[in-house]
């Protein structure tokens, strides 16, 4: 099927979802549009967390997508039932991907989550875990300064090992810790950071590739794939500035990100 797989984030981590699928499905065309103008989404209330990502949604279902990824773990702990019932096309998280993966690589069954307020507080992940495994232990933190961080594109070596190393504290402590789950898609941006704090026998976690394997499974079953040849050309969007983005972006992506478009969303469809 020619039509575009729609992205949505609050800001730029979502990209990290669509390197993946650019990976994983190279012939399909994706539209990314991200929030950046009101991120980070993780400190709001449900109600703005919700009424954002309809309108993000609106702007998509406008280009004829033909399926919808919320790359973003806040507005996926809010807003994925919702959208379920509210579209007619398939409607993706990051949660229950990136659940599963955890699970697949857990030995110790400890397993702890880091991600925005929202996230934390929505208790998503580990709702999640005990669904498919009620014997994990798992724990979780919020480390709102990540997002910041990464929006900012000030990515200095040292200010991102003091703000990691200070945010993640908590969990350094704890015994038989081996499965960290990185429940914001801002966060793999700075993976490394995260991955040289918590030591070689805590295994990272990112929901990015097990996400865009279920979309494959996805488009697969429901017969929705572009079936022909060619190298497809990606849209992005953002409600900030669209110079910061492309910066970000050409950072974290494997093909150069040209062209940006700023775009004001309709901000009262959904109120």
């Amino acid at each position: 099927m020619d039509q575009p797989i729609g992205v949505i984030d609050s800001g730029v981590g979502g990209l990290t979802v669509a390197r993946e699928l650019m990976r994983q499905l190279p012939k399909e065309e994706i539209i990314y549009l991200g929030d950046t103008i009101r991120c980070p989404y993780g400190p709001r209330p449900e109600s703005e967390i919700v009424q954002f990502t309809l309108e993000m949604v609106d702007f998509l279902i406008k280009k004829q997508i033909k399926l919808l990824v919320i790359a973003c773990n806040t507005a996926t702990a809010f807003t994925l039932d919702l959208l379920k019932e509210k579209l007619d096309i398939p409607v993706i998280g990051v949660i229950q991907p990136g659940a599963r993966a955890a699970i697949k690589v857990t030995k110790t069954k400890r397993v702890a989550v880091i991600g925005t307020e929202g996230t934390i507080k929505s208790q998503a992940y580990p709702k999640a875990l005990k669904q498919i495994s009620s014997k994990l232990s798992v724990s979780d933190l919020a480390c709102p300064a990540f997002v910041s961080l990464v929006e900012s594109g000030n990515y200095s070596e040292e200010k991102i090992k003091k703000v990691v190393h200070e945010s993640l504290a908590p969990l350094k402590s704890q015994q038989g810790l081996d499965t960290l789950i990185l429940g914001c898609t801002h966060y793999p941006i700075i993976a490394d950071q995260i991955q040289a704090e918590m030591g070689s026998q805590v295994q990272i976690i990112s929901s990015g590739a097990e996400t865009a394997r279920e979309v494959s499974t996805i488009l697969s079953y429901q017969q929705l794939g572009y079936k022909g040849d060619r190298f497809p050309t990606h849209r992005f969007y953002t409600t900030g500035d669209p110079d910061l983005f492309k910066q970000i972006a050409n950072q974290w992506m494997d093909d150069p990100v040209d062209s940006v478009k700023n775009v004001v969303i309709d901000q009262t469809k959904n109120k």
